[in-house]
């Protein structure tokens, strides 16, 4: 028997998906009724009162968030809640809205932490708003490609950006927040996210902002805007920008011709020995 599987306490951090009650996998919601304690954020009030119904302990992280806090710091504080309740022999939940893994810091340095400690820990997938958005918006990442960036670091760095496959920018609404204290940028910190779009696409192209609908009487947003409107657009935490390809796919002509040689020997017939 390892050490992991001697050692009392665990964790497992899984999605309650984007939809109120109805993302919500299987066993993601086998792991939060069997829980000793559950850990939640980024819910809603309905969400928790949800949630609260399949497991009464739970206990909400979102009380950590503050307007001019480091985000570093509140991460610490939500890993250091779940880990010390694991430390104490608990079956500890941390159930994340959307997927668990997707831009959720604190989940992936908590469960590498237990492992390190020699607890059992891992992370169950769920709907995330990626997954809505492909659904909702209609995009086939296998058609002409998909390339993901968290917004703010797409502007601080030099990506190498392929104008012919959708771009997606995540976290727009605070787009080059550099002290990670706030919670949403204004119009001059989404003209230097314009201005570094340019450099790829014309200032008319057309984007699309997305909002995943959080329970199912609602719609998703899906706007349709020139990028330069999307200055003065109201954006909010959970809103994404999709820029669809501006370009053509360009046939690599080289890797072709190697591609039509190969088959061409595939098919060729096979000599008969003598």
């Amino acid at each position: 028997m390892t050490d992991i599987q001697q050692k009392q306490g665990s964790l497992v951090c899984v999605g309650t998906g984007i939809t109120l009650g109805a993302h919500i996998t299987p066993i993601a919601k086998s792991h939060i009724e069997q829980a000793d304690i559950v850990f939640i954020t980024g819910n809603t009030g309905f969400m928790q009162m949800w949630l609260t119904e399949l497991n009464p302990n739970v206990h909400d992280l979102q009380q950590y968030y503050q307007e001019g806090k480091p985000r570093s710091r509140t991460y610490q504080q939500m890993m250091d809640e779940m880990l010390n309740a694991m430390r104490q022999g608990k079956k500890v939940v941390g159930a994340f809205y959307g997927h668990p893994g997707m831009f959720v810091t604190p989940t992936h340095k908590a469960i590498k932490q237990a492992q390190a400690e020699g607890y059992f820990a891992k992370m169950e997938a769920g709907i995330s708003a990626e997954d809505c958005l492909i659904s909702d918006c209609g995009i086939d990442p296998g058609r002409v490609g998909c390339a993901n960036f968290e917004a703010s670091q797409f502007i601080n760095f030099q990506r190498q950006i392929d104008n012919s496959a959708h771009l997606i920018l995540w976290q727009v609404g605070f787009v080059g927040d550099t002290t990670l204290t706030q919670f949403s940028t204004g119009e001059q910190y989404r003209a230097i996210l314009v201005e570094v779009l340019n450099q790829h696409y014309p200032v008319d192209h057309e984007i699309i902002l997305y909002e995943a609908a959080s329970t199912a009487l609602e719609q998703p947003r899906i706007d349709k805007m020139p990028l330069q409107d999307f200055i003065d657009a109201e954006v909010k935490q959970i809103t994404t920008m999709i820029i669809p390809p501006s370009a053509k796919l360009k046939v690599n002509k080289r890797i072709q011709a190697k591609l039509a040689e190969l088959e061409k020997q595939r098919n060729a017939p096979a000599l008969s020995s003598v």
